[in-house]
């Protein structure tokens, strides 16, 4: 059995420890706002946070959860009202959208640390990919949500 918080509230399941934190949120959990992408953390479409820090939940084995907090979309705000998805609607980001969630936890994270990034910063930091190339309005996106959580 392995114990962690997820979204605020306490979980428990039984799998095997070296099951992908993807999988157990996805199949066990049902909790299907986290991607899967490319199933080797170069896409970034899993982005979750544990403890605060990103992370690609899809080689991150759920025993690495036991006793931390998980952070999905789902718990980022329980209505859309985080900064950064705010922006994201405002500036138009998604095109097909199958990224975002990853994208915007991965921001999320990125702004918690550096509440005010560069575009260097960002390209530094925000490695999640978007295939439909939606990379012009997520720079601005991101410098409204920093600007919105100063406010």
């Amino acid at each position: 059995m392995i114990q962690f918080n997820i979204n605020g509230s306490a979980q428990n399941v039984d799998v095997e420890p070296e099951m992908p934190l993807l999988w157990v949120l996805r199949d066990v959990l049902g909790m299907t706002g986290t991607k899967y992408g490319c199933g080797i953390a170069q896409c970034g479409s899993c982005t979750v946070h544990l403890d605060g820090n990103p992370v690609r939940s899809c080689v991150v084995p759920v025993s690495a959860a036991a006793g931390k907090r998980v952070t999905t979309i789902e718990g980022l705000s329980r209505d859309g009202s985080h900064p950064v998805q705010k922006a994201w609607v405002a500036h138009e980001v998604p095109q097909c959208g199958y990224c975002q969630s990853g994208q915007i936890m991965a921001v999320a994270a990125l702004l918690a640390k550096n509440p005010n990034p560069t575009d260097a910063d960002i390209a530094r930091d925000l490695t999640n990919s978007c295939r439909c190339g939606t990379y012009a309005r997520i720079r601005p996106a991101i410098h409204a949500a920093a600007k919105a959580l100063k406010a």
